[in-house]
């Protein structure tokens, strides 16, 4: 969902209306035996982001308890289906000659491309320039931002992914391995980032996925974790979502910065999804 290509979005709509058309998407995806990529699935979650991309004046945190809960499910539904989907892709990708040539066979290449220039751009007008060291949090079966920005921004950086699945990391590295000049500059770490402690300190820059941490509770933990143990003057890039787009990412707020400086914060308007706020541990 982060790089759906939307073309003629709906216009803007009452947040009543739009939260009874998620709640009846969220009712038939619920229903659903599998949430593997399949036309049914694709078809739901396709009308879901064409719903949640128009600018919206809904106030997520003013929705009745119900619809809060409703909205959590749908993020971790979501969120499954694009594991699944990352790793349908990933695993076909593989199995063709140069796997690091055909990324832009998946569906949404162009809309991760986009991303990885908004927050290269942030980077850089904060100064962040060809960091010697970035880890990604998050980085899943198609770790996209890593190989662009590896390819593309970052051109002398080592790369650190870290996913708690090992099935993931383990074809996002096959992924890799047929790209001898990236494979000497990226690795996989399986492990839950919570237990990963004084190594943080060795990052320049730290990528934290929209999913990691998928409730407010603990996606502020994730948060407090990395800015205890990164380093000081090191910068953390966060993905989060504004109005509708709520409905498919978690949201973080200015209050859940605790302890950062707070350098950036820009909002797509487009097919681009995510939100990317900037932030700095500050030195002492």
């Amino acid at each position: 969902m982060a790089a759906l290509q939307i073309s003629n979005p709906e216009s803007q709509i009452s947040s009543e209306l739009l939260v009874s058309r998620i709640m009846q998407i969220h009712a038939s995806i619920s229903k659903l035996g599998s949430l593997r990529p399949s036309k049914q699935v694709n078809g739901l979650f396709s009308n879901l982001v064409k719903l949640c991309i128009p600018p919206s004046s809904i106030d997520i945190t003013a929705l009745p308890e119900e619809v809060q809960a409703m909205r959590e499910s749908l993020i971790n539904l979501s969120g499954h289906a694009e594991g699944l989907l990352e790793l349908e892709f990933a695993t076909f990708l593989i199995k063709t000659t140069r796997p690091m040539d055909n990324l832009n066979l998946y569906p949404y290449y162009g809309n991760y491309v986009k991303l990885a220039n908004i927050e290269n751009r942030i980077l850089n007008e904060s100064m962040v320039v060809q960091p010697k060291k970035v880890a990604f949090v998050g980085s899943g079966p198609m770790p996209l931002t890593s190989f662009i920005m590896a390819k593309h921004h970052m051109k002398s950086t080592h790369f650190d992914n870290f996913d708690i699945n090992k099935a993931a990391n383990d074809v996002a590295r096959q992924i890799v391995a047929s790209d001898a000049e990236l494979e000497k500059r990226m690795k996989f770490e399986t492990c839950d980032i919570m237990e990963v402690k004084e190594a943080l300190r060795e990052y320049d820059c730290i990528f934290l996925a929209a999913l990691v941490g998928m409730s407010k509770v603990h996606k502020v933990k994730v948060l407090g974790h990395i800015r205890k143990y990164m380093k000081e003057g090191g910068v953390l890039l966060v993905r989060s979502a504004k109005g509708a787009r709520a409905f498919l990412y978690p949201v973080v707020e200015e209050q859940d910065f605790l302890g950062f400086e707070l350098l950036s914060i820009f909002h797509p308007t487009d097919e681009v999804i995510n939100s990317v706020v900037l932030l700095r541990k500050p030195v002492f």
